[in-house]
């Protein structure tokens, strides 16, 4: 098991983190809607990210049936920088578009 600073964000850092997350869910709420629907739910009516670290990003999704929290890997594989995660954002989100179709 994993523990100390850095532990949970996948060595991130909380600073980074917690800045991507409010960056994503008050200039990017939109993006982050598009990216759920196209990871399994299509009728999700908001989205908020909840978590990042090197492997991935969470959403907390609500839409008809309920609330859900949705997982998603980075495209690219595992990334150690803030960089890094702007890139697989951005891709997770492009990939979205192609997916619904705009």
């Amino acid at each position: 098991m994993t523990s100390g600073p850095g532990a949970s964000d996948g060595g991130l850092g909380e600073e980074v983190v917690d800045a991507v997350l409010a960056h994503m869910n008050d200039d990017h709420a939109e993006d982050s809607l598009r990216i759920v629907r196209a990871h399994g739910y299509p009728a999700a009516t908001s989205a908020e990210m909840t978590s990042v670290d090197a492997h991935g990003g969470t959403w907390h999704v609500v839409d008809a049936t309920g609330e859900a929290s949705l997982r998603v890997a980075w495209p690219g594989g595992p990334v150690t920088e803030r960089a890094q995660l702007r890139r697989e954002v951005v891709a997770l989100h492009e990939a979205a578009r192609a997916a619904l179709g705009g």
